[in-house]
């Protein structure tokens, strides 16, 4: 049995029976789909203050952000928001509902927000330089990270109070954002 690895070299193209191209291996016809990447976040509150987190990391580094991160494998939507929330501001939260599904196809993401309440008194994690809980009138506008960000906070205050409502979606006139 020969230890020689066959070369890998992938090609752009349409493979049989797909509207589109892919990235196809020359040598053994794999096919790497490459696809949205899930972002899970939540927008914790308590006592009538928002949890906001000051980015420790890029992209937007300084810049405020709710608890928000990339889906690892195995986990749920709901447990990838709770880990985040921990990871970036040491919370314990319990999620309430979805809040909003996002699509952000010009970075390949779509983004999920729950609603969740804030357990405990949040410190920053690794990947947050302070935390904060501001009320409404003291969330720093100017300053949010994502355009995402906002999207979730509004959907949020429309909400606020409401226990039964569908979840929110891209606002209408922000397809130069996502595109």
């Amino acid at each position: 049995m020969s230890d020689a690895r066959l070369p890998i070299s992938f090609v752009n193209q349409a493979p049989p029976g797909e509207d589109r191209e892919r990235r196809v291996c020359q040598t053994c016809g794999y096919i790497d789909y490459v696809n949205p990447r899930i972002v899970t976040g939540v927008v914790a509150h308590a006592d009538g203050r928002i949890l906001l987190c000051r980015r420790a990391i890029e992209p937007r580094k300084g810049f405020w952000t709710l608890p928000a991160g990339f889906l690892e494998l195995g986990e749920s939507v709901e447990e990838g928001a709770r880990r985040e929330a921990r990871e970036e501001a040491m919370a314990e939260l319990e999620i309430e509902t979805m809040l909003g599904v996002y699509s952000i196809p010009r970075i390949g993401q779509v983004q999920i927000f729950f609603r969740a309440r804030l357990l405990n008194d949040p410190t920053p994690g690794p990947e947050s330089l302070e935390v904060m809980l501001a009320g409404w009138d003291d969330i720093p506008w100017k300053e949010l990270a994502f355009p995402s960000v906002k999207w979730s906070l509004d959907a949020y205050r429309a909400t606020e109070g409401q226990t039964g409502f569908a979840p929110f979606g891209n606002p209408p006139g922000t397809d130069h954002l996502t595109r």
